[in-house]
């Protein structure tokens, strides 16, 4: 089957369409024939070796996380779940959706939603699934609150923002220039360029959710009492003190930051369908790339200035 590998740590054009063997179908999983995945953050750090003490030096390695497709097979001791059923999910710890075919357990997945392409839906899965954590579980933002969105435009602070409203919240978001009225059109009360404000004159807020990675600390100071602040990336060029950073505030202060390593499960995706049928949140998908352009999406990630996701179409 075909499949985005690397046979070594670097820029973009490292990855290529490759050729792996379809995953053999054991008891208890099902194998998914994926139409889309989409790029996410983590995936450009391991690709460039960033994270080269987790990955190892083990080659060929492949990439993607998330995807969207149908069940080509349901394995031995599988019940509930059809051949030809549309699902999306997750395959937790690992790299390698960016392919034709996934094995997976019935927990890493989920009827995709019906009134979405398979394209649209997987632009929506790491964001939803992340803002539904960060907001619902981590901060238990309320009705009526003040939330900091940074990095409003992307994946996940695209889906954040609309979340948000959903919750009833007042939301302030941070973009580029570029995206300005394209955050504001996702719901946002307030949208801000993140190159001309300063973090000291934003005011207060009960929830900041943080898609960046940088300036934690001079964000941590606009909570409330009692606020609450969730990050979900490090400053990869400083990743040490990031780290530190935000391990201490995690058991020192008032205002403690919360962060959690994603690996979500049937019940968070089924939420999410619920979310994404209801009109709540809508996918937002930058740009489609065919398999084989695998390094131009990669490049484009790492250019910046994304609206919602870039998404990777196997079929």
């Amino acid at each position: 089957m075909r499949a985005a590998l690397f046979d070594r740590y670097g820029p973009p054009d490292v990855l290529y369409e490759g050729k792996v063997p379809v995953p053999e179908v054991k008891p208890g999983q099902v194998l998914v024939r994926v139409h889309a995945a989409s790029v996410n953050g983590g995936e450009l750090a391991g690709r460039a070796g960033k994270l080269r003490l987790v990955t190892g030096r083990r080659f060929p390695k492949r990439v993607g996380i998330d995807f969207a497709g149908e069940i080509a097979e349901v394995g031995p001791s599988v019940t509930g779940l059809r051949e030809g059923e549309r699902v999306w999910g997750f395959l937790g710890r690992r790299f390698g959706s960016a392919a034709e075919y996934v094995t997976v357990r019935p927990r890493q997945i989920a009827l995709a939603p019906g009134n979405l392409t398979l394209v649209e839906a997987v632009s929506l899965l790491a964001g939803g699934t992340t803002s539904i954590t960060a907001l619902r579980d981590k901060t238990r933002l309320q009705s009526g609150e003040r939330l900091l969105v940074r990095g409003a435009s992307g994946g996940v602070g695209s889906v954040a923002v609309q979340l948000g409203k959903a919750f009833g919240v007042h939301v302030t978001a941070l973009a580029g220039p570029k995206n300005l009225d394209f955050v504001r059109d996702l719901g946002a009360d307030e949208v801000l360029d993140y190159n001309r404000t300063d973090p000291s004159a934003l005011g207060a807020f009960d929830v900041i959710m943080d898609t960046v990675g940088t300036q934690h600390p001079a964000y941590r100071r606009l909570l409330a009492p009692g606020g609450r602040m969730v990050a979900i990336a490090f400053d990869v060029e400083n990743l040490l003190t990031s780290v530190s950073y935000i391990l201490g505030s995690t058991v020192h202060g008032s205002r403690r930051v919360r962060f959690f390593s994603g690996n979500p499960r049937h019940e968070l995706f089924a939420e999410l369908t619920r979310y994404a049928q209801n009109g709540d949140i809508r996918p937002v998908v930058d740009t489609v790339h065919p398999l084989a352009r695998i390094a131009a999406a990669h490049r484009a990630l790492e250019a910046g200035g994304v609206r919602g996701k870039h998404v990777i179409q196997v079929v």
